[in-house]
Order: C-alpha cells, then structure tokens, then sequence
C-alpha cells in the first residue's frame, strides 16, 4: 500500500543571480513499512527533500501525497497537526530541551498536540530504547547514545505513519551508531513503521530495503536491495 508519493519536487532558494536549484524535479513514491535510505554527497538535496516530506519546508513548486492526502493544500494549523501526528523527526543534533527530562522531552510532542499520554507506549518505548532508571535525567547528564535514544523515543511516541531521520548517527561512535540502526529497524518492524533515512554511513544504507540516491537536486539511483 502506498503511504508516500512525491510528484516533480522542486525547490529553489534565493532569487536572480542568486538562485540555489535544491531539489530539481524529483518524484518517487514509498509504500508502507519500507526502510528507505537516501544518500548523496553534501549539498545534493537530501536534507531538504527530508524536510519537505516531514511538512517543515515547503516545495516551491511539486506534490506531496501523504496516505492519499496532500500535504501542502493544507492550512498552517492542518499542517501543524499533521507534523505532529504523521510524522516524527529524528536530527542528527538531537535537539532536545535542555531543561525538561528524559519522560519530559519523549512526551512533549503529545503534551503540544494537548492529548493524553499513552502510558503504556511510553513504558514500551523506555524499555525499547534503554531509558529505564534515566527517567528523570536531564539531557546533559546522558551520553550522545542516550540522547540520541530520546530523539527516537519522541519521534516514536505519537505512533507516526512516517519515521524521518536526517544523519540520525551522525555524531555516535560505529557501536552506537549499529545500534541507533538497530533501533530505528525495530521500529520499522515492530510497529510497521515507514522508515526514511539520510546518511552519509554506507553500512547503515545497505541494512535498508532500498536506497534512493540524489547528486544536484535530481535522484540518480534507486534501488530495491530486499523486500
């Protein structure tokens, strides 16, 4: 089943003499419960292209279909609620909340969107993730394996259709990234999840099911390795 369909994205930044051609063009779609992995060097487009799939960036011109819905004929607020819910962001920088905890900065996606919290999923994930006993850390009391842990943990607690990752390894040592890897498969597997991810780690692009390749703003390859 198609969950992801992308028609002739484009975006261009800057104007006249000054103009940057991100993404040029690029159109694939994604079914549900596949781990796709998108490469190419710096500046190629893949960061961009991630950020207008989770609905932070907007095309200038192109679709973006997310289960049949497209995601920018959308009001800001539908667009709001739909990052929220549909998809989860993991960055290679973390971005956690300096000041809340580890229980804080998992469940603030949920606190925002003004729901319950699930506090079975929320048990799952800290016992899923290694988090049991570090509850009430702070981010700067945990190791980058850990926070890192956290990012995927909040990106996973509004049980997202789609799971984003932009270098999700990026700043982890080869033991933590496997395992980051590993969590991030699980993920796929364990709760169906459709997993997109950029990186520049050829290890981890050959674990996924299929790589999507970009070189100036256009794909280049893509390639089923397994189903």
């Amino acid at each position: 089943m198609e969950i992801l369909r992308v028609e002739n994205l484009t975006k261009i930044y800057g104007n006249n003499d000054n103009t940057v051609r991100a993404l040029d063009g690029v159109s694939f779609s994604v079914q549900k419960g596949e781990f796709i992995a998108i490469i190419g060097p710096s500046g190629s487009g893949k960061s961009t292209l991630l950020h207008i799939l989770g609905g932070v960036d907007k095309p200038t011109s192109g679709k973006v279909y997310t289960g049949g819905q497209d995601v920018y004929a959308q009001s800001d607020e539908e667009l709001a609620i739909f990052r929220r819910r549909q998809v989860g962001l993991i960055y290679q920088f973390y971005n956690l909340i300096p000041v809340l905890n580890v229980v804080e900065n998992i469940t603030l996606p949920v606190l925002i969107d003004g729901r319950e919290i699930n506090k079975a999923r929320l048990e799952e994930l800290l016992d899923t993730l290694k988090l049991k006993g570090r509850e009430n850390h702070l981010p700067n009391q945990l190791s980058g394996g850990q926070q890192q842990r956290v990012s995927i943990g909040r990106a996973l607690m509004n049980a997202p259709a789609v799971v984003l990752a932009d270098e999700p390894t990026g700043n982890l040592d080869s033991k933590n990234s496997q395992e980051i890897v590993e969590l991030l498969k699980l993920s796929n597997k364990k709760y169906g999840q459709t997993l997109i991810v950029i990186t520049h780690d050829e290890n981890i692009a050959l674990q996924a099911n299929r790589i999507i390749a970009i070189e100036d703003g256009r794909i280049t390859r893509d390639e089923v390795l397994r189903k």
